[in-house]
């Protein structure tokens, strides 16, 4: 009876998942392509991005603590420091869309060797900002389900890329910071 009920499950949770995976980036590019923006809460341009950072730098943090949990075996503390972290992700993404919305983007301003290292990290941090979509929700999805095998094969690849894009997060706002 138990596989009746996770294939059911999987039949609505699994196109979700990629539903949400390939909806949260096509909005985030629309919402940098707009041709006027809103700022209907009347932010700083600079005051959301170091918000972002914060938020990213913590999220790192918890990843971090997370994974010293789960090799610990303290199974409780692991999953409470990976929903926090989740949590925080969420209310960037979250914050992420209203300084799209709100601020016209803006330029990196550096010179010399920084430009390439800077266009590096920003463009890997892009991408994988988009392939650690999927890869989070299938691996809570997979624990949710008490389905830890699947977990921690999926845990694999998510933990090392959502601990590069909360980073590097950090580091495109270090580069940024004397622009905004």
């Amino acid at each position: 009876m138990s596989d009746k009920l996770i294939s059911t499950s999987d039949r609505y949770g699994v196109p979700i998942i990629i539903g949400l995976s390939l909806l949260v980036p096509a909005i985030v590019i629309v919402l940098m392509n707009l041709d006027t923006r809103y700022n209907f809460l009347g932010i700083d341009v600079g005051t959301l991005p170091f918000f972002h950072a914060v938020l990213n730098g913590s999220t790192a943090v918890l990843l971090g603590f997370g994974y010293v949990m789960i090799r610990q075996k303290k199974m409780k503390l692991h999953r409470n420091f990976m929903m926090t972290a989740f949590l925080l992700s969420i209310i960037f993404l979250v914050s992420y869309v209203i300084s799209k919305v709100s601020n016209d983007p803006v330029s990196y301003g550096g010179e010399g060797w920084t430009v390439p290292v800077y266009y590096f990290i920003l463009i890997s941090h892009i991408i994988l900002s988009g392939i650690i979509i999927p890869l989070v929700l299938f691996t809570i999805y997979r624990a949710a389900k008490g389905e830890f095998q699947k977990h921690r094969k999926i845990a694999r690849y998510t933990f090392p890329i959502w601990m590069y894009v909360a980073v590097t997060g950090v580091l495109v706002y270090v580069f940024m910071q004397p622009y905004y």
